[in-house]
């Protein structure tokens, strides 16, 4: 019988991502997937097992091809005809965090679970975060693999 991870057992990490030139579908990708706790070896699908994930350099995320330009963020205001659409190019001008935010609630699955999982995610601009204290675990993204960074954009 295949063994579930009790809740006094959840031990959750901290992460830090340097977002710097990093591919946002790339970053989205591995970020759900620790949030969810599947990087682990007890990960259990119905429990909250996931780490807590610091991202730190957000406006300087990139996207690869024409994304940049010709990708479309859709939203309703709930009024007909009440359809509004943006950018990446003029979203990262007012609100960088919601461009990846998006991404990563997009790869979660859907339901109260992945809103719970999603509130782990921090988000800063620059280098400076407030959670000096956790002592987060660096991970150093772009020597992940050579494709998760590019330096064009």
């Amino acid at each position: 019988m295949t063994d579930f991870i009790k809740k006094k057992e959840i031990k959750n990490n901290w992460i830090l991502i340097d977002a710097e030139n990093a591919v946002v579908g790339r970053l989205a990708a591995y970020i759900s997937m620790a949030l969810r706790g599947k990087n682990k070896s007890q990960y259990t699908p119905h429990m909250d097992n996931g780490d807590f994930v610091i991202v730190t350099n957000i406006e300087k995320i990139k996207f690869t091809g024409r994304k940049f330009k010709d990708k479309k963020y859709y939203r309703h205001t709930g009024y007909p005809g009440g359809i509004k659409t943006t950018n990446p190019s003029i979203l990262i001008k007012k609100k960088p965090e919601e461009i990846l935010k998006l991404a990563v609630k997009r790869m979660l699955p859907s339901g109260p679970l992945a809103k719970k999982q999603l509130s782990k995610l921090k988000i800063y601009k620059g280098n400076e975060h407030p959670h000096k204290v956790q002592n987060p675990k660096v991970i150093e993204f772009e020597k992940i693999n050579q494709k998760n960074t590019i330096s064009i954009n």
